[in-house]
């Protein structure tokens, strides 16, 4: 019988980070995971749509080549070889985490374990004995009652990505993160998109100028969205809409989420998606080390991104959720050279304000993900729009627009 000081049953973001932290600090740790290093995120979530968010954008700069010169002719691709590439971007990644994970001393035993009682883990018929369990099981795409998916016609998110070939449509249930880069993916390969959503606009999480930039955006882009509405019924693949509207995609895309895999034990120790909190990759990650090494993270600056092109990025307050207490100021992207230069000008920054503080900030540009960051940084270490209108931005550059922004604050 195996004695341990920790043992992690989940190889995620959160129970992989907690995992190689206490290993590298001298614990022996075992870690427990059922099918694929990485969780969700690695092998499901994140990267893989990632992947083909970026070929899909690539195949969307082709098609727009002539406008800057080249002559490429016709422009096809080859869906099984883009799926390919997917695969080999998550393979490298998982090849290079379950090296990280055994150099740091951690055994890993691929299996479905359960808690017997607080210090005993089972696996495979053996026991492990354990001083301290840290459970970290992740989460599953949530089913709607009438949408139950047959991995066919009604698809979850991690159907989509095993698709060998596109549908001609597609119908999207939700327009949260994952709805809004598979209607991005999808619409650039040539599938006809559409959304439907109960709230009164896409992206209902977000600070609404980004939803009404993005409700534009979609427009533009001919990607069909149906708000305040929801399925009324599927039958024979004919989606008929509360609204009265009806549809016959070829496929169905549901996006509401997710749900957390709960536990079947009372553990102190719960990390990540299993948690029920806040369903991203980086809370998880920061969740571990909060447990681990004691190092605390504001869970109210939590950024959140939505990715594509344009980015979006979002921290802090919505505009909705303020009083006339605050000041909003708002930066057209379209004034920065950078964007001109990189043909991506439709987006703006905005912030929220109160009393020389940052409150909100809300980005739809280029480099997003990135520039939340400054941001947050501000706000985390509560430094003063004064103090960051003293620092130098470079130029032509997406963060300038920062510094410009910040020149309107009082």
């Amino acid at each position: 019988m195996e004695e341990y000081d920790y043992g992690i049953i989940g190889g995620g973001p959160a129970g992989y980070t907690a995992g190689i932290m206490l290993a590298t600090s001298g614990k022996k740790v075992v870690l427990f995971e059922k099918d694929k290093l990485g969780g969700t995120c690695l092998n499901k979530g994140c990267i893989p749509t990632k992947a083909f968010l970026h070929i899909s954008d690539l195949y969307s700069k082709l098609q727009n080549a002539s406008s800057y010169g080249f002559q490429t002719g016709n422009i096809t691709f080859d869906y099984k070889k883009i799926v390919d590439k997917k695969n080999q971007i998550v393979d490298r990644l998982r090849k290079s985490l379950e090296l990280t994970v055994k150099n740091s001393g951690i055994k890993t035993v691929y299996s479905k374990a359960c808690v017997k009682n607080k210090n005993t883990i089972i696996a495979e018929d053996k026991e492990y004995i354990v001083k301290n369990i840290i459970i970290a099981t992740g989460s599953k795409p949530k089913e709607i009652k009438g949408l139950e998916f047959d991995g066919k016609f009604i698809l979850n998110s991690n159907d989509i990505l095993n698709l060998e070939s596109l549908p001609k449509s597609i119908l999207i249930v939700g327009s949260g993160a994952i709805g809004i880069e598979w209607a991005r993916i999808l619409s650039a390969f040539g599938v006809e998109v559409s959304i439907v959503e109960m709230a009164e606009h896409l992206i209902p999480q977000a600070d609404i100028e980004v939803s009404k930039r993005i409700e534009r955006i979609f427009k533009q882009k001919r990607i069909s969205f149906f708000l305040n509405d929801k399925i009324k019924k599927v039958d024979n693949k004919k989606v008929v809409l509360m609204s009265g509207k009806e549809h016959t995609p070829e496929k169905i895309l549901v996006a509401v989420g997710r749900t957390p895999i709960y536990p079947e034990c009372d553990c102190k120790s719960i990390l990540g998606d299993a948690c029920g909190e806040i369903q991203l990759a980086h809370y998880a990650i920061h969740q571990a080390k909060a447990e681990v090494l004691g190092i605390p993270f504001n869970k109210k600056l939590v950024p959140s991104i939505i990715y594509g092109e344009p980015e979006i990025a979002w921290v802090g307050i919505k505009e909705q959720d303020t009083d006339d207490s605050y000041q909003k100021n708002i930066l057209p992207i379209s004034a920065l050279g950078k964007s001109w230069c990189d043909d991506c000008t439709d987006g703006f920054i905005k912030l929220i304000t109160k009393e020389n503080k940052i409150f909100g900030a809300h980005i739809v540009s280029k480099e997003a993900s990135s520039l939340i960051h400054i941001l947050i940084t501000a706000m985390q270490n509560n430094i003063g729009v004064k103090d960051l209108q003293k620092i130098c931005f470079a130029h032509p550059t997406y963060a300038e627009g920062i510094f410009d922004i910040l020149m309107k604050c009082n």
